[in-house]
């Protein structure tokens, strides 16, 4: 297959691929002799040998990571591009919110504003969220948002990924690690003041209980009152997440994990029509803050409770076996009143949002949902490592399974119309309970067996998978509904380590079940994806830097397109195709130099459709994106003094699916200041510096969503 790539020289991708160069340069400025003579020494961090893919990085760069083998892998060695976000990095950039943590991550779209999600994107697809391994979330609209304190490090892993994790998109995995006890004492107690009258307090404790270090304990917890930018909405939070880890031998470990946490909120987003937000109005725009729901009824509350366990023992100097659980329960419960979508012969008014004859107001729809889910998740794993002449294996044998549920009860109904440019309440008489109509319950089981060998020759590394999922999807008292979903996927990758620089080659699979049956009742086929990437990785040996450079071709098929021959009938002839570039260099010099700088160019197709747009682009994906943060730290030597930094944010314009609109290209900016002194840090960030007002996305649906404006955090911690 030609992987074939073609951009447009623009100068942002010239900026910054001068900056990948510049800074190479600098760093091996010191292997010339004529260098050597005339430059002072240069102090590079060096990279502990004993970092580990779980535990607490120093700075921004890491070494190794688990999400792409499921094993503990140096990241020279992985044949797929992969970006971690460390827990140093998410503090100094002042994450608040766990699309926060991506912002500066090459290819990754999470810019959007809301209350009920955080939504992420990349390579022309959704991106599947991963805590610890396993699968964080099933359904819509019934899990709660990650708490980022919580967080040890994000991996974002690129591309297909179905031969470890099952069924998922082309867009990629993001595997959370939570933070995990630590045989060192640490103790810190964060207070959080910000825009919106936000006001939360933090507490991370952990170290060991007896003097042997056999039981290691840790405890977080959160703890928030907060308005947000739209009138009227809460963004309260309360966390208790309490572990505890039992190590009888070197040889094994058990860590306990549970989770309680309860979010309190409503609605972000009004689903506002292009006039006013994209398009002029004669009242000027919607302001960003105006809440269009009913004050006192709306809400986005969620309620969560999980338990479970990391288990390993190695079994002998080659064979260890692992295996991590999780179960969780989660209760929502969600009402809000929004710009209605439904249609008016009468006045000839479209099904989409828009204005009535008055440009002045627009009716609203109403919507109540009560949703649950439960889920318990299984992974078992087996590694070993063999020899075979002169070729190391690293094999991995796996079983994970699933079992997920979700209930549903709704209300839905014309709501009174309402001025969002000065809006009036009072008027809508709220449903009660009686109201509500459960829909029949939905059940998941997923079976996945997979084996992974990666080989080690010389300076050569390969990665081969293969994987085999048994997914069924039933609802309750509908029998046709039912569907019965099986699949082979697999991966291919090598690479070969020249000293830091490292060039790979990979292919990888994706799939996922659709669910549901067409108009003639025979079952949705899973989507496939398919995926060539070639890359180079750049990773000095004993340094703080970490760099790659990949392009790619990915396919996804049978998606849903229009029948011609039948308007209430989908095809499952639809295609994408989506090529591209990305590049990120991450980099913590001397404990004084903090640095990350990202492009991508996205090029995604409609490539096969039924609906009139083959040969467009995909709609909401923007053919560049583009970040830089850099901070410079004062202080002589190790922690202590001022930090000040700042980043800049780039997304392109973006094809909403019409020729009638577009979604507006942007740049924002943020800042920070940060003093340590002892065991206290006081840190100030501001995000979107200039205030300005962001169009996310507009839909060709009708409807725009803002982003957020500038936000202010003045955060102080103690350690002790």
């Amino acid at each position: 297959m030609k992987l074939e790539l073609r951009y447009p020289p623009t100068p942002l991708a010239h900026a910054l691929t001068l900056s990948l160069i510049g800074l190479g340069a600098a760093a091996h400025a010191q292997d010339a002799p004529e260098a050597a003579a005339t430059l002072e020494t240069v102090t590079v961090t060096a990279d502990p040998g004993g970092q580990s893919p779980t535990a607490p990085v120093t700075g921004y760069v890491a070494k190794r990571a688990l999400s792409a083998t499921k094993t503990d892998t140096p990241l020279i060695e992985t044949p797929q591009a992969i970006s971690v976000v460390t827990r140093d990095e998410m503090d100094a950039q002042g994450v608040t919110t766990l699309r926060e943590t991506t912002r500066y991550t090459a290819g990754v779209m999470s810019n959007y504003y809301d209350s009920r999600v955080d939504s992420f994107s990349a390579r022309g697809g959704s991106v599947t969220q991963y805590l610890d391994g396993m699968l964080r979330g099933y359904g819509t609209y019934n899990n709660n948002k990650v708490e980022p304190f919580l967080l040890e490090r994000a991996e974002f892993l690129r591309g297909p990924s179905s031969v470890l994790y099952g069924q998922g998109s082309v867009g990629g995995i993001l595997n959370l690690t939570s933070k995990r006890p630590q045989p060192e004492t640490s103790r810190e107690v964060q207070l959080q003041l910000g825009s919106h009258q936000r006001k939360q307090l933090a507490a991370d404790l952990t170290g060991a209980l007896d003097s042997d270090g056999k039981w290691l304990y840790r405890l977080v917890a959160v703890g928030r009152d907060s308005n947000s930018q739209v009138d009227h909405v809460p963004d309260d939070r309360m966390v208790l997440a309490p572990s505890l880890t039992w190590r009888p031998s070197a040889d094994t470990s058990l860590t306990l994990q549970a989770l309680y946490q309860r979010d309190k909120s409503g609605s972000l987003i009004g689903f506002f029509p292009w006039q006013g937000t994209r398009l002029p109005s004669p009242y000027g725009r919607i302001p960003t803050h105006t809440f269009i729901s009913e004050p006192g009824w709306d809400k986005y509350d969620t309620r969560n409770r999980s338990i479970g366990y990391l288990f390993s023992h190695r079994l002998n100097a080659d064979w260890t076996v692992r295996q991590n659980l999780r179960r969780t329960v989660t209760d929502v419960d969600y009402r809000t009143l929004y710009t209605s979508f439904r249609a008016n012969p009468a006045t000839g008014r479209p099904a989409r949002p828009v204005f009535n004859a008055d440009n002045l107001t627009f009716p609203r729809d109403a919507s109540w949902q009560k949703n649950g889910g439960k889920m318990l998740l299984v992974d078992t794993q087996l590694e070993g490592h063999v020899r075979t002449g002169p070729v190391e294996h690293t094999l991995l044998a796996g079983l994970d399974v699933q079992r997920n549920s979700t209930t549903t009860s709704n209300w839905s109904a014309l709501a009174p119309d309402i001025n969002p440019y000065n809006p009036v309440y009072g008027n809508f008489t709220p449903p009660t309970s009686a109201n509500l109509v459960a829909q029949p319950d939905v059940s998941q089981k997923q079976l996945g067996l997979y084996l992974q060998d990666q080989l080690r020759w010389g300076n050569w590394t390969a990665t081969a998978g293969l994987r085999h999922d048994k997914a069924k999807t039933d609802t309750a008292g509908r029998p046709a509904a039912a569907v019965d979903d099986k699949a082979w996927t697999k991966r291919i990758g090598v690479t070969y380590q020249g000293g830091d620089w490292a060039p790979y080659a990979s292919y990888t699979e994706s799939f996922q079940p659709l669910g549901g049956v067409n108009a003639y009742g025979t079952p949705f086929k899973p989507q496939r994806g398919q995926q060539f990437e070639l890359g180079v990785k750049w990773l000095p040996a004993d340094s703080g830097l970490s760099g790659f450079v990949a392009i790619y071709q990915l396919r996804e098929k049978n998606r849903k397109t229009n029948d011609p021959a039948n308007p209430l009938n989908s095809l499952q002839i639809g295609e994408v195709k989506v090529k591209g570039l990305e590049t990120e260099l991450k980099a913590s010099l001397a404990r004084h130099w903090d640095w990350v700088v990202s492009y991508a160019y996205t090029d995604a197709t409609i490539s096969r459709s039924n609906a009139g747009d083959q040969g467009q682009r995909v709609a909401g994906v923007p053919r560049h994106t583009a970040a830089t943060w850099l901070s410079h730290r004062f202080a002589s030597s190790g922690r202590g003094g001022w930090t000040v930094g700042g980043g800049l944010r780039y997304t392109g314009k973006m094809w909403s699916g019409t020729t009638a609109i577009s979604t507006p290209s942007s740049l924002l900016a943020d800042a920070m200041v940060a003093y340590e002194a002892g065991d206290w840090r006081v840190a100030l960030n501001i995000n979107n510096l200039t205030d300005k007002v962001v169009l996310t996305q507009c839909l060709a649906r009708g409807d725009c969503f803002y982003g957020e404006r500038r936000n202010v955090l003045l955060t102080a911690t103690y350690r002790f």
